[in-house]
């Protein structure tokens, strides 16, 4: 398979990109901004799985051109069997300092860069592809909310309407799209959002749950926000 993971530097996405790397039939390619964490996950996927085909791709999903990314893919892969759009940025602020720049940040990283990514990988995608997009229980309807995080939870629940809706406008396709509306798991961004909580979930546990999901998920499921948690946060 030939996949494409988003915020594969650290947390989730790191983990899942070491999942699919163990099989050698796959090719992951894994995009994130730091060159020098990419280094590191493809040591590391070397080092347990040697015949891998892991390719890190150092890319601002905000501030860099799509444009450039198209001819990587065409020649590294050819068509795009899953997409992960995990990549993502907190803010952790009162509403009476949370600023309307930092609701713009977070749409921006949250949404709008999930959506340009999607819309340029669809040329490389056919029927049977599947992309999975990261949502948080913080953006789930009817969920527990918590003080400092609006704006991170608005833009979550922005990007599962936008899955809802794109999954409609792709029917025609047979591309499927869902989002996992993913609720605590022992990563950097847990820590930033509630310091010291330690999660019964551990982030190698949820990346290897995104991973089996987004091979099998779109067998079961279309235009789905499904809610990932054990306990709140």
């Amino acid at each position: 398979m030939n996949i494409i993971i988003t915020g594969a530097s650290s947390g989730i996405g790191f983990e899942a990109a070491l999942e699919f790397s163990l099989d050698t039939k796959n090719k992951v390619v894994c995009i994130a901004r730091s060159a020098d964490k990419l280094r590191k996950l493809h040591e590391i996927a070397k080092s347990i799985t040697p015949e891998c085909t892991l390719l890190p791709v150092a890319f601002d999903l905000v501030n860099d051109d799509y444009n450039a990314l198209i001819p990587f893919i065409e020649q590294r892969l050819g068509t795009v069997d899953i997409l992960i759009n995990n990549a993502g940025a907190l803010v952790n602020k009162p509403i009476l300092e949370t600023t309307e720049s930092d609701l713009a940040e977070m749409l921006e990283h949250n949404v709008i860069s999930h959506f340009k990514m999607t819309r340029y990988m669809l040329q490389f995608m056919s029927v049977g592809a599947h992309i999975v997009n990261i949502g948080s229980m913080g953006g789930f309807q009817g969920s527990v909310k918590f003080p400092g995080l609006a704006a991170y939870s608005a833009s979550k629940a922005a990007l599962h309407t936008l899955t809802e809706c794109m999954a409609q406008e792709l029917i025609q396709t047979g591309i499927k799209i869902n989002c996992l509306a993913l609720g605590s798991a022992q990563t950097e961004m847990l820590e930033a959002a509630f310091p010291g909580y330690e999660s019964p979930v551990m982030a190698f546990e949820m990346g290897k749950y995104v991973a089996d999901f987004a091979k099998t998920g779109h067998k079961f499921f279309n235009g789905k926000v499904l809610p990932v948690a054990v306990t709140t946060p």
